[in-house]
């Protein structure tokens, strides 16, 4: 399999996406990882963080995109960008996956525009994987569509189905609408329609789920627009992130809580893995024409060791030939 790489996307890269890139390549004796990116910049980062990137293959470009630029610039400024070239190249059947972390607008306009979207498709969502109290769930759309129409929303809840059960193995996946009240009758006229619509589509549909239950196994594939979608996203982030440095608090605050934390360390540590999101590495694209994976902003060399796996799975599992009929059927 061969997979491209954004090398210059994120809060760390390169060297992170580099170290990322040789784990995964390690790994899996049937990968192929090319880079894109000012090949000088490359080499010089992996020799400074000594990292071994002669497995790699650099295809070089003299821009890179930055969180400041316009999502457009992907497709007019900076057409020779790491980003831009690396998704070309992928349009072009010169790979199998493109991964970034980079800006996450440019990467959606980016892949609409250059990789085009499966035949039926609306639009493209992020479909990021987060945990719960029972394992994870699919949040779509988590932030690339600001605002949404009810038939978006159902193809949303169709994407994430096929994902969840062909990538993820959950088998007929529950999906959920994100809504203020779980009764038939609340939320605005988005979710009311939309609500009627997902009754009538060929999925687990569960009814709606309140912001209380989402992290309680409230379902498999939460369906939401990418407004709201985005904000329950930085929420939980935030929140996981606020909890864990309050635990690692309490335990520091006295001789007697070290001790305690000793005791437990094991525990801390399960706890530490069921709220790190790194262990997802991003989220696919969906909807995308070929697979194309945003990886978190703040990566480092776990978050994209894990993001390549998931990738070479979305691959091996033809995900999107699998949407392309479902959406078919539902058109």
């Amino acid at each position: 399999m061969k997979i491209i790489v954004d090398a210059f996307g994120g809060d760390n890269a390169p060297a992170e996406i580099l170290k990322g890139c040789v784990n995964s390549l390690s790994e899996h004796s049937d990968l192929e990882i090319i880079v894109t990116g000012p090949e000088e910049r490359i080499k010089a980062s992996a020799e400074e963080n000594e990292i071994d990137i002669s497995g790699l293959k650099i295809v070089t470009c003299e821009e890179v995109i930055t969180m400041e630029d316009h999502a457009t610039d992907v497709v007019k400024k900076k057409k020779n960008s790491s980003m831009a070239v690396g998704l070309k190249m992928l349009a072009d059947g010169q790979a199998d996956a493109f991964l970034s972390a980079g800006n996450s607008g440019a990467l959606i306009t980016g892949t609409t525009l250059i990789v085009k979207r499966i035949k039926g498709v609306k639009r493209p969502a992020f479909s990021p994987i987060l945990p719960k109290a029972q394992g994870m769930f699919m949040l779509i759309d988590g932030g690339a569509n600001a605002e949404c129409k009810p038939d978006m929303l159902r193809q949303f809840a169709i994407m994430g189905s096929v994902y969840l059960e062909k990538v993820m193995k959950v088998k007929n996946p529950r999906v959920g609408l994100a809504n203020v009240g779980i009764e038939e009758h609340k939320g605005d006229p988005l979710r009311l329609e939309t609500f009627a619509m997902l009754k009538q589509t060929p999925v687990n549909f569960i009814g709606n789920v309140e912001g209380r239950d989402i992290p309680l196994d409230g379902c498999d594939v939460l369906v939401t627009d990418g407004f709201n979608g985005n904000l329950i996203l930085k929420t939980y982030e935030g929140v996981a992130i606020a909890l864990m440095d309050r635990v690692k608090d309490i335990f520091k605050k006295s001789t007697k809580n070290k001790i305690a934390a000793a005791m437990v360390m094991n525990d801390l540590r399960a706890l530490k893995t069921t709220l790190d999101t790194d262990v997802y590495g991003g989220a696919p694209i969906l909807g995308a024409a070929k697979p194309v994976f945003k990886v978190h902003g703040n990566a480092t060399a776990k978050t994209m060791k894990y993001a390549v796996k998931l990738t070479m799975n979305y691959v091996n599992t033809n995900v999107i030939r699998e949407i392309e009929s479902e959406i078919a059927k539902l058109n």
